[in-house]
């Protein structure tokens, strides 16, 4: 009988890339193919990389909801909906100018949220030994911590954006996803003063310097104003993004532990990342996907553009500094 023999698949082809170094995006249907984020190769190995991907499958502190322990992995078939080259309307693959790899999950047995913790934590200080900028896929928000902290470490105090319908700065001893922020600051994490928060709906004692803006400010004045805001508050300082994917409306992202009505549209995050080039963000995290409470994977696919959209700005933001020291 004759043996049959597999046809041999390339190096340079799909997620089998073992290249370093920017390697564009293989096109391949949106239901074929191993599940990563955008079709990027996995691996620890962080030479040369630009963007480490890397998913905190958690929700052990969530107040509502379970579910956002599925996020990651949620986030990551979503995004193979988005993986074709050339992004709209940057006009350009962002994988062909930056290096970007997926680093899988952090791992711990269930239950053991300090071991959550530390080993989280260690995840993004390999990103950060490795010069790279992490990229957190939540999990609720406690997961942001763990980034920060890391971040904090190489780079001092960060300044923040934060998109939520929630402040998340609840004073507790205790660390949650409705406290890590009350705990990023008493522990030096984040620069308050130098912080803006956007899309704020729920009721939380304003006694910090970072700067608010509420749902009805949005509303009233746009997103326009809101990146003037924002580059006002941040300036040229080292910042990092957190988007809690409850910050948009819940017809737009149902699949969340804490909705609240009257959010954010798709179009106030997205025309705000897409102008963001010029802003210095050393890290980014998207959070509190649940897709037990999703429709039609509508909440996963939103949050994976987020993620996109913030990749390519990225891109461009490398190209600008690029252009700059020429």
């Amino acid at each position: 009988m004759k043996k049959l023999t597999p046809p041999l698949i390339r190096s340079d082809e799909g997620i089998f890339n073992t290249q370093t170094g920017p390697d564009g995006t293989f096109v391949e249907m949106p239901y074929s193919g191993i599940r990563t984020f955008m079709r990027r190769r996995v691996t620890r190995d962080l030479t040369d990389v630009d963007l480490a991907i890397y998913g905190i499958p958690f929700d052990l502190t969530t107040s509502g909801r379970p579910g956002s322990r599925f996020g990651p992995s949620a986030l990551r078939e979503a995004s193979a909906q988005l993986a074709w080259g050339e992004v709209w309307p940057w006009g350009f693959d962002p994988f062909d100018i930056l290096s970007v790899v997926d680093c899988a999950d952090v791992t711990f047995r269930r239950g053991q949220v300090d071991t959550m913790l530390s080993n989280a934590i260690e995840m993004a200080r390999h990103v950060c030994a490795a010069d790279a900028s992490p990229i957190m896929m939540g999990g609720d928000h406690c997961t942001t911590y763990t980034v920060l902290k890391a971040l904090a470490e190489k780079h001092g105090p960060l300044a923040l954006v934060h998109f939520d319908a929630h402040r998340d700065t609840q004073a507790s001893r205790y660390l949650d996803h409705g406290t890590f922020l009350h705990h990023a600051m008493e522990e030096g994490l984040i620069d308050p003063e130098h912080s803006i928060q956007l899309g704020i709906r729920t009721f939380y004692e304003h006694d910090d310097p970072i700067e608010i803006l509420y749902r009805d400010w949005l509303h009233e004045h746009g997103w326009k104003k809101a990146l003037e805001r924002i580059q006002a508050v941040i300036g040229d300082r080292k910042a990092y993004l957190t988007i809690d994917i409850d910050s948009l409306d819940p017809a737009y992202a149902p699949g969340t532990g804490t909705p609240v009505v009257d959010g954010l549209h798709p179009n106030d995050i997205i025309s705000i990342i897409r102008n963001t080039s010029n802003i210095n963000f050393v890290g980014m995290d998207l959070v509190e996907v649940a897709p037990p409470y999703d429709n039609a994977d509508t909440t996963a696919l939103l949050g994976a553009s987020l993620m996109l959209e913030y990749i390519c700005s990225r891109a461009a933001y490398k190209q600008l500094q690029d252009e700059h020291h020429e």
